[in-house]
């Protein structure tokens, strides 16, 4: 059976959400309220047929939203028409005898003006009805008596009860409270851009965008993200909330190529994926990309439509990551300066939020609907493996885009009240470094020398800090020092560690995926089960995600009895070495005397600015843990500061136990050296050509404008240069000299410039 076509101008409400869609498909005119009289009379009109009606959407080959606020006003223009009307000021029946003339010829000025202009141009309507107002008064000084009186009643019967009826509106208050009146033109439409701003959806697109910058907002940052997607950041005045507006190129397209996609997407929508692929996006997207290019070369023939070869590969990029992809989740996780999404409950209502590098908090242009958050939690929930459902209403897991990838946090009900919500933590594509962060300020040169020092001793580090203070990225970065002769094993509930990129880069690594805490999924490991597992992994360096659970205890149990004789690394939550003693002992029940199996404790934290709208992260100190203690290791003066945070100077600065050689964890790393042992000279000279590297790339990324050099290619480049040159030095000479390792290290560098 055909379907019929919608006549233009036909309307649908929905009176679940108060929503009219009217049909503008073929329309002669635009989707506009704001310029197009013919579009604002007939939504004035189908108000009053729909009273309750709380949004409009225009649809055309995009969706045109206007919200409750904007549809509020012309709600009030139908309701004051409607007033008008009944309470007979335009009636013919509004006269005398004596003034018949005078109605005769103003009176239908006033009808028109009323039942056609008004609809049409509600602030024209009213400025007609003003200047006729001042011109009868200027008329009436001139006139002789009876004509006086009869527009005196004019004026008092007619044209003041319909214009005061007017003036109750907010859209013509705020017109005449923004000076909108005077000067204005009848007909004009640029005063409604002032009032009327829809949000607007591409038909083959889920979520809404605000397409105009924030009303009196100033553009503070531009900048692009994959070539095509511009990003501007606003700060709006009475707000500390930036607004960030992202505008990518299916924003911007012409209407065929709206029409081109919206046509391809519904061709790609009646191929289901089996779950299998959706387990597999990689291939997914591979095959709709194959699939999407042939089909929107088709399409554009058979719709006469003439595109390029790059506008193919644009159209086809488009229409697989509304198809295959996460739609507009992938502009924000593609963008490296955002760091969390947000998505609320309940989905509609509010705009998505961002946490960015350089602005915080920020509110977007993006409004997701409910019908795409339930495909995202479905792809999250098949991908995943894990379930999502009354029983089990929290989901974590992990994603991957182009340009980006996440660890995602989904709940639902009976969690929450309102429906679905996501949270997004974004992690780099490409892997963390320590120059990356020497770079960034988070740690200075001289810490990242100690780091690396500590992790090519095969140490047991713990990474602390707060949500978000980047502790897991300073793991991700620590992983590289790790000599590639090494193997590693990672245990992770939630994949967050850089294996893949890790892999890439010719390591021996090993990933383990343990079961979550929240997600009790009974067919995967436990995270106890998995470290005891990795340890049959042959001889390895152990990182694990997170300790947050049981598998803390065996993970100290494994170093305590030396089944771990590499480095064991590790994030946990606390804010300095005393707090994370607290949340293994009195949180976790490890035993305190296993405690002691931790040899190093690396505190990441946020420092504010004195105005609280500016957080910076910075590592706060590196400190060892001593043995010799018995019950409270902070009493006993088992915590010793190696390096320590100073807010004046805004970096780590050495303390004197690290400046005199006195750190025991430092000596036994070097007591594992014969040309270190009893030679703090040495070990220091050690750090101190590290630091010098770290620093050296750094600056050289600076003053080449090369940002390559900070990242994980070179930088493992780097570390192996620096291991076989100190080897060779030390095979020539008979000692491991940094001057020569430096020197030659640097002719290196300058090879590879």
């Amino acid at each position: 059976m055909a379907v019929r076509e919608k006549d233009v101008f036909e309307y649908e409400y929905d009176d679940e959400t108060g929503t009219i869609e009217i049909n503008l498909l073929g329309s002669v005119y635009g989707a506009s309220i704001e310029d197009y009289p013919e579009v604002m009379s007939r939504v004035i009109n189908i108000l009053q047929e729909v009273p309750d009606a709380s949004s409009v959407v225009l649809s055309e080959s995009r969706d045109y939203e206007y919200s409750d606020t904007q549809v509020e006003m012309l709600k009030e223009v139908a309701e004051a028409i409607r007033d008008i009307s009944s309470q007979g000021y335009i009636s013919k029946n509004v006269r005398t005898d004596k003034c018949e003339s005078l109605y005769q010829e103003k009176l239908p000025e006033v009808q028109r003006i009323v039942i056609d202009d008004l609809r049409k141009d509600p602030i024209g309507a009213y400025v007609q009805l003003k200047r006729m107002i001042r011109h009868l008064n200027q008329e009436k000084e001139d006139s002789y008596p009876q004509r006086k009186r009869c527009i005196k009643y004019f004026i008092q019967d007619v044209l003041k009860p319909v214009s005061g009826r007017l003036e109750e509106t907010h859209l013509i208050q705020q017109s005449v409270e923004l000076d909108y009146i005077t000067g204005h033109h009848v007909g004009d439409r640029e005063v409604y851009r002032e009032f009327f701003h829809p949000l607007v959806r591409p038909n083959f697109m889920l979520t809404k965008f605000m397409s105009l910058p924030p009303e009196r907002g100033e553009e503070v940052d531009r900048y692009r993200v994959q070539e095509d997607v511009e990003v501007s950041v606003y700060r709006v005045p009475d707000q500390v909330q930036p607004i960030y507006h992202v505008n990518p190129p299916e924003f911007n397209l012409p209407e065929e190529k709206y029409r081109l996609l919206d046509a391809a997407r519904r061709f790609l929508a009646s191929h289901n994926p089996e779950s299998g692929e959706f387990a597999r996006p990689e291939r997914m997207r591979q095959v709709f990309q194959n699939i999407g290019r042939d089909m929107v070369r088709d399409i554009s023939d058979q719709m006469g439509i003439q595109i390029s070869g790059e506008e193919l590969e644009q159209l086809t990029a488009i229409l697989n990551r509304y198809t295959s992809g996460l739609g507009v989740l992938e502009l924000l996780l593609s963008d490296p300066k955002v760091q969390d999404v947000y998505v609320n409950s309940p989905i509609g209502n509010a705009p998505i939020y961002i946490s960015h590098q350089d602005y915080e908090e920020c509110e977007t242009n993006l409004i997701p609907t409910k019908e795409e958050a339930e495909s995202w939690a479905t792809r999250f929930r098949i991908q995943s493996g894990r379930p999502l459902d009354e029983a089990n209403p929290v989901l974590d897991t992990d994603t991957e885009v182009p340009g980006g990838r996440a660890r995602v946090a989904i709940i639902q009900e009976n969690l929450s009240p309102e429906g679905l919500a996501f949270a997004f933590r974004r992690h780099r594509s490409r892997a963390w470094t320590l120059p990356l962060f020497v770079d960034s300020g988070m740690i200075n040169p001289l810490g990242a020398g100690l780091l690396s020092f500590i992790v090519d001793g095969n140490r047991s580090v713990l990474f602390a800090g707060t949500r978000g203070a980047g502790k897991t990225s300073l793991l991700s970065a620590s992983m590289l020092e790790i000599l590639k002769k090494h193997r590693i094993v990672t245990v992770e509930d939630t994949l967050e560690l850089p294996v893949k990129q890790m892999k890439d880069l010719g390591y021996n690594i090993e990933s383990m995926k343990s079961r979550s805490v929240i997600t009790q999924v009974e067919n995967e490991l436990a995270a106890e089960e998995a470290i005891r597992t990795s340890l049959r992994l042959g001889d390895s360096a152990l990182v694990i995600g997170e300790v947050r659970s049981d598998e803390a205890k065996t993970l100290y149990e494994a170093m305590r009895v030396g089944a771990v004789a590499n480095f064991v690394g590790g994030t946990i939550h606390g804010e300095d070495a005393y707090s994370v003693f607290d949340r293994v002992v009195n949180d976790l029940n490890v035993p305190k005397t296993s405690f002691k199996a931790t040899d190093i404790i690396v505190s990441v934290n946020k420092i504010k600015s004195p105005d609280g709208l500016s957080t910076f992260r910075r590592v706060t100190g590196i400190t060892e843990v001593r043995k010799e203690w018995t019950d409270d290791p902070q009493e006993e003066g088992a915590f010793v500061d190696l390096m320590r945070y100073d807010s004046n100077e805004d970096k780590l600065v050495p303390t004197d136990t690290l400046l005199n050689g006195e750190s025991l964890v430092l000596n036994r790393i070097a007591s594992n050296i014969r040309e270190w042992k009893n030679n703090w000279e040495a070990v220091w000279d050690n750090i101190q050509l590290r630091k010098q590297i770290k620093q050296d790339i750094v600056q050289k990324a600076e003053e080449t404008d090369n940002k390559e050099l900070l990242e994980a290619e070179f930088t493992v480049k780097s570390n192996q240069r620096f291991h076989i040159l100190s080897e060779r030095v030390r095979e020539e000479y008979g000692e491991q000299n940094t001057e020569r390792v430096l020197v030659r290290w640097r002719e290196w560098l300058e090879q590879q410039l």
